[in-house]
């Protein structure tokens, strides 16, 4: 179900990608909709009974460089950079999870199989003070979502009401991991 639920949230993401006009709206809009692909693809791979096509080593690496680059562009535009310290968090937070999840026996390889995990992850403090920060950035994404369904800012709706129902499923993610 998860798998599904986080594929569906992939089609928002493109269709933001292909139809807004990022020359108006700005590099920081644009890296935040490709950084939400980003994760919401990692997603699918970690919760797919199939595994993924890249190897846990290489999402690591993939989400090293994201929550780097995301913390580096908030900590340089410090005003503005809100939205880059979730995305920094949340590459953090799946970088977390592909790390802890359980790697010694040969039952899934070297690839990511969350969905078919039968112990848990590592450090559930982690898990716990980041599920606790996605359930609260999901609460306060859907608020605004709801608040902005007119607003003709292009996108906005679709971004924030993914960002909450991603939130929400990465908190769910992390809790069951424990």
């Amino acid at each position: 179900m998860f798998t599904a639920l986080f594929a569906l949230l992939a089609l928002p993401c493109v269709l933001r990608l292909v139809r807004l006009d990022y020359v108006r709206l700005g590099h920081r809009v644009r890296n935040g909709d490709l950084a939400e692909l980003l994760l919401v693809v990692a997603m699918v791979a970690m919760l797919s009974p199939v595994g993924g096509p890249i190897p846990a080593a290489g999402w690591q690496a993939v989400l090293v460089l994201t929550a780097g680059w995301f913390a580096w562009s908030a900590w340089r535009g410090r005003a503005e950079g809100h939205g880059c310290a979730h995305h920094a968090l949340s590459a953090a937070a799946m970088l977390y999870m592909v790390t802890a999840m359980p790697h010694d026996g040969m039952g899934h390889g070297p690839w990511l199989t969350m969905s078919t995990m039968d112990t848990r992850l590592a450090w559930p403090v982690v898990a716990i003070a980041a599920a606790a920060y996605f359930a609260a950035d999901a609460v306060r994404s859907g608020v605004v979502a709801m608040r902005s369904r007119g607003t003709t800012v292009p996108g906005h709706a679709s971004r924030t009401l993914c960002r909450a129902v991603m939130g929400a499923g990465m908190g769910v993610m992390l809790l069951a991991g424990i």
